[in-house]
């Protein structure tokens, strides 16, 4: 595996395919986030605010995106980021995460990043900033 710091502008990182996201998946990060919403983790709560099912938390699909960083944290960590929440991820959704590096100053790295469904649809895009020690 590739280090970092010996990335050029337009590589990618090794995408990561999360497994089906389940409703005990929301349950846990409901506990773990006291975010109770019942549009997360009840089917006729979701369908009564106009869903199809039971969504993913927004917070539950961005935490999950700083997965593709973690083979590197002894060579930095997440200085900041940005995203947009471009879809909603339901029950079995397979996410894939994706990032490439857009730019590079010193020891601080710009990448591009994007979670999408098993359809190929976007749920996130944005921008994380990786600081190098």
């Amino acid at each position: 595996m590739k280090k970092l710091a010996e990335l050029k502008t337009g590589e990618v990182l090794q995408e990561i395919n999360l497994a089906p996201v389940s409703r005990l998946d929301l349950i846990k990060y409901a506990g773990a986030s006291g975010d109770y919403n019942p549009i997360h983790t009840i089917d006729e709560e979701a369908k009564k605010a106009g869903l199809p099912g039971i969504i993913a938390h927004g917070m539950w699909s961005m935490g999950n995106l700083a997965k593709i960083f973690t083979p590197y944290y002894d060579e930095g960590f997440i200085r900041d980021y940005s995203i947009r929440f471009r879809g909603m991820v339901f029950l079995d959704d397979i996410i894939t995460l994706r990032a490439s590096l857009k730019d590079k100053k010193d020891t601080m790295l710009q990448f591009n990043v994007e979670a999408v469904n098993q359809a190929d649809k976007e749920v996130i895009k944005g921008q994380v900033f990786y600081q190098i020690y």
